[in-house]
């Protein structure tokens, strides 16, 4: 008599319950089929943290937010001022300052918060300026992501917008002196500005709609568009996959780097820590608008020295240093081109260039290849420099924005200042540009000294016949294909003034984008001939110094090499 004994579980049972759920997930939401996006690969570079600082900051900013909206009261209804704060007690303020000095001292943790919230705010702000200025100098903004750089265009001037919405809620005496200076912008724009105005105070200024208006928008709207698109935006960089420098290995048909799971799922989490670690450590130890100090808004009344936040100070500067320049028409209507100008014309051109720049540059090349390789910034003199020259003309305004601190600060006239900004609005900008573009193409020719002569060492080395000289070291294959695989378009050729005796209808428009390829591709320094690199390889294998004769054979004479049937020369002491 036979008898069968039975098994003990085994692991692989065990194994198989998860297999089950894993099925029973997969047959209603398909999770096998995103199989390949742990395997999907992300290059390296320090460069590509601004952009991740920028999604931790945000959010940081969505889950503080969120918190700050349990207390705070947006109204502007008045009341008196009974809590702990002993200086603002007895005060008539809108609630909405009420509820921020409650959320400051009454509730634990609210400085804190708000705090972070701020230094978040501004965080986001200067990494998504420096994210786009990446993407700016490096030319990643070229097919297929021109979509992806209007995208993450209007994030920035969101996000600026959302930071103004935020700031303006407290109702303190320094955001309502931003909200007057927004008030007069709107009304100088011509035919809208009263209409726009009295929409969105409701009535005349201050009205009592602005605050509640502000806060719809700022909890609710503009979110809302910023976390689609910034969906939308981390969809199109899944699928246009990752840019990357150019580098051994590296086409235009593929990425190399790490896989998300687990390399980089590991190296964003550690990172998603420290930077809100840094947050954390910024909002507990440094102060950031501290509003009981400014009171509750009144509209006759202002704080001297009052700066608004850096994002937002080239605007107040173009504002302080234009002329107060009006136009009255014939209708009786007048036109306040002192503020028309630098508040709404100027920043709508700045924009508009920096939106349109991936079109202007594929219109002028032509190009319509697909680009997965990053330039250097140096690749790209005139590019670069015009980037530089845009910083420089923030820069400029912003430090106009502050005159009267600076003029205060450091005992100067506040005039003075005020026509330094005039002119270096005109000046800075322009020298920027010469002197980075002289830079850049400073350093195409450094780059073309390695590829002859090979990388300073630092060595001295002393001939046998008594001249000094540094010892180059040739440069790896790597590092010479690195500085080999930068991309030299050709000017677009003069156009043909008539073709069989028919004159060219497209002729001015042909000849404009010839004059802008000269512009931006014109004067760059050529790579070496393969006849100049093989001499160069040669000589820097032989050559103590580095340095190849001009008759492209070793010089003996100069190097001190030994000669057939020569002793060494001996030190003489």
């Amino acid at each position: 008599m036979s008898t069968i004994e039975e098994a003990p579980p085994s692991g692989r049972d065990e194994a198989s319950k998860g297999e089950r759920i894993a099925d029973w997930a997969d047959g209603r939401l398909g999770i096998y089929n995103f199989g390949f996006l742990a395997r999907k690969v992300f290059p390296e570079h320090w460069s590509f943290m601004f952009g991740e600082i920028a999604l931790y900051s945000f959010i940081i900013l969505v889950l503080t937010g969120t918190w700050l909206t349990l207390f705070f009261d947006p109204s502007m209804t008045e009341t008196v001022y009974h809590g702990s704060y002993v200086p603002l007690q007895g005060i008539p303020m809108s609630k909405a300052y009420a509820s921020t000095v409650d959320i400051s001292f009454e509730i634990r943790g609210g400085l804190f918060i708000r705090q972070l919230h701020h230094w978040s705010a501004l965080t986001m702000i200067g990494a998504l300026c420096l994210h786009t200025l990446r993407h700016f100098l490096t030319g990643s903004f070229r097919k297929p992501r021109e979509v992806n750089w209007l995208i993450g265009f209007v994030i920035l001037v969101l996000v600026i917008l959302e930071g103004f919405l935020g700031y303006s809620l407290p109702d303190d005496l320094l955001s309502g002196t931003g909200l007057r200076i927004a008030e007069g912008v709107t009304l100088a724009i011509p035919v809208v500005g009263t209409y726009a105005t009295m929409f969105l105070f409701g009535g005349e200024y201050p009205g009592q709609d602005v605050i509640p208006r502000f806060y719809s928008l700022h909890i609710l709207l503009i979110p809302g568009i910023m976390l689609a698109l910034t969906v939308i935006h981390l969809i199109l960089v899944f699928y246009h996959k990752h840019t990357q420098f150019r580098g051994p290995g590296r086409t235009e048909n593929n990425v190399v780097g790490q896989p998300l799971m687990p390399h980089y799922t590991a190296k964003a989490g550690g990172f998603f820590f420290l930077v809100s670690g840094v947050l954390a450590l910024t909002a507990g130890i440094a102060q950031i608008n501290p509003i009981w100090s400014f009171g509750p808004y009144r509209s006759d009344q202002i704080s001297q020295g009052s700066q608004p936040d850096w994002y937002m100070g080239f605007l107040e500067g173009a504002l302080r240093a234009f002329p107060a320049w009006e136009w009255n028409t014939p209708g009786g209507y007048t036109i306040n081109f002192g503020v028309l100008i630098p508040a709404v014309i100027l920043p709508t051109l700045m924009m508009l260039v920096l939106a349109l720049w991936p079109f202007l540059e594929a219109w002028v090349t032509g190009d319509k290849d697909e680009h997965h390789l990053l330039d250097r910034p140096r690749d790209h003199p005139t590019r670069t420099a015009f980037g530089c020259a845009f910083v420089a003309l923030y820069m400029v305004l912003l430090f106009g924005g502050a005159n009267d601190v600076l003029a205060e600060r450091f005992h100067l006239s506040l005039n003075q200042i005020t026509y330094a900004v005039r002119i270096g609005f005109f000046l800075v900008p322009v020298l920027t540009y010469v002197i980075t573009r002289r830079i850049c193409l400073g350093l195409q020719l450094r780059d073309r000294d390695k590829l002859l002569h090979g990388r300073e060492t630092g060595k001295i080395r002393r001939l046998p016949h008594g001249e000094f000289v540094e010892v180059h070291e040739p440069l790896d294959a790597g590092q010479r294909y690195a500085l080999l695989a930068r991309e030299i378009r050709e000017t677009a050729p003069p156009p043909a003034a008539e073709h069989d005796g028919v004159p060219n209808p497209r002729a001015r428009k042909e000849m404009l984008r010839q004059r802008l390829s000269r512009w931006l591709y014109g004067g760059q320094v050529p790579h070496p001939t393969p006849q100049e690199l093989r001499q160069a390889h040669a000589h820097l294998d032989h050559t103590p110094d580095g340095h190849a004769s001009p008759n492209g054979h070793l010089d003996t004479a100069r190097t001190g090499a030994l000669q057939p049937g020569r002793e060494p020369d001996r030190e003489r002491h």
